[in-house]
């Protein structure tokens, strides 16, 4: 079932290698680890703690930079003015599927010699200008985590650049074991388990359709939210296809309530939106020691204290939606 899903996985996403792993965070942490990285790693301070923590499982340095508030994404420009002698490698991540300015990055990447691993968790099969976005950089990771938009109740992959480092990879996340008797390096066990394979199987002939059901929402979404003084919805950015694999809006000072306020408003009409991402990742208390990696993050810090996610999923239907938006009409 691993070796079919991996098969049916590079077909649907039209790219050549990807390693199946039990989670994304695993697969963040032996990706770094394969790359061969030492120093520092630019990275968001606007994701989920577990782009960081995997950067310090890895033993590398996170450096945190600034973001651009239209796409939530590491701001290119700021990525370069952060790069010393000891920088290896950038660790952008594609926030709520929207796609990072791959281009910009990489020019920056190949000017000064360094890595690029994209954190794609939330941008399964997001197409851009010139195919699969999960293409870019010398490698993508994924989630397959129930929240997802393809889950397999937990799981993960990276999609590798060469059939290289897809072996050096495959034995990171296998002990280390060459066939039966011999191992090359210090490995973990990453592998993704059988049944969460036949899960993503079956999976796989319904996510078409459930990416079109959210488009559907989103669209409803933002239709309403146009005339709610206050409230802006994200733009989606021009890729050739989108997953709509989150619904963030902006809660502004025009807005009759503080984000804050809204979000217990809803959760109080059992409506579970989700501050993603508040705090920043430099702002945990865990984190605190790396602040100092950190350049100035005002839009990161301006956005966290603004967005808020609403629920969008398959079965969302038209009356639970209507609920919501009545929720958040003034």
């Amino acid at each position: 079932m691993h070796e079919q899903f991996e098969r049916a996985l590079c077909d649907y996403l039209s790219v050549e290698h990807i390693c199946l792993f039990n989670n994304a965070t695993t697969a963040l942490i032996v990706a770094l680890k394969a790359l061969n990285l030492t120093g520092q790693v630019i990275t968001t301070p606007f994701s989920f703690v577990a782009t960081t923590s995997a950067i310090l499982w890895a033993g590398l340095e996170p450096v945190f930079v600034d973001i651009d508030p239209d796409t939530c994404n590491l701001d290119p420009q700021k990525i370069e003015d952060a790069i010393t002698d000891r920088t290896a490698a950038i660790l952008p991540v594609h926030c709520y599927g929207f796609p990072c300015d791959v281009e910009r990055i990489e020019a920056v990447a190949q000017k000064h010699g360094l890595r690029v691993l994209y954190d794609a968790a939330h941008a399964f099969g997001v197409d851009c200008h010139c195919g699969s976005l999960l293409s870019h950089g010398d490698a993508s990771v994924i989630s397959f985590h129930a929240t997802k938009v393809l889950n397999t109740f937990e799981g993960g992959a990276i999609i590798c650049s060469s059939r290289e480092l897809k072996q050096e990879i495959d034995k990171y996340k296998n002990f280390g074991f060459v066939g039966e008797t011999a191992v090359e390096l210090i490995g973990i066990n990453g592998k993704m388990n059988e049944f969460s394979a036949a899960l993503g199987l079956l999976q796989l002939n319904y996510v078409r359709d459930d990416i079109e059901k959210r488009k559907e929402i989103d669209g409803v979404y933002r239709a309403a939210i146009e005339s709610i003084d206050g409230l802006l919805a994200l733009p989606i950015p021009s890729p050739i296809s989108h997953n709509y694999s989150y619904f963030p809006l902006y809660v502004k000072s025009g807005y009759k309530l503080t984000r804050d306020q809204l979000y217990n408003k809803l959760r109080a009409n059992g409506v579970f939106a989700r501050r993603y991402f508040f705090p920043l990742i430099t702002d945990f208390e865990a984190y605190k020691s790396h602040r100092r990696s950190s350049y100035p993050l005002p839009q990161a810090s301006r956005v966290a204290q603004e967005i808020l996610c609403l629920p969008i999923y398959p079965e969302l239907d038209s009356a639970e939606q209507s609920l919501i938006l009545e929720l958040l009409r003034p």
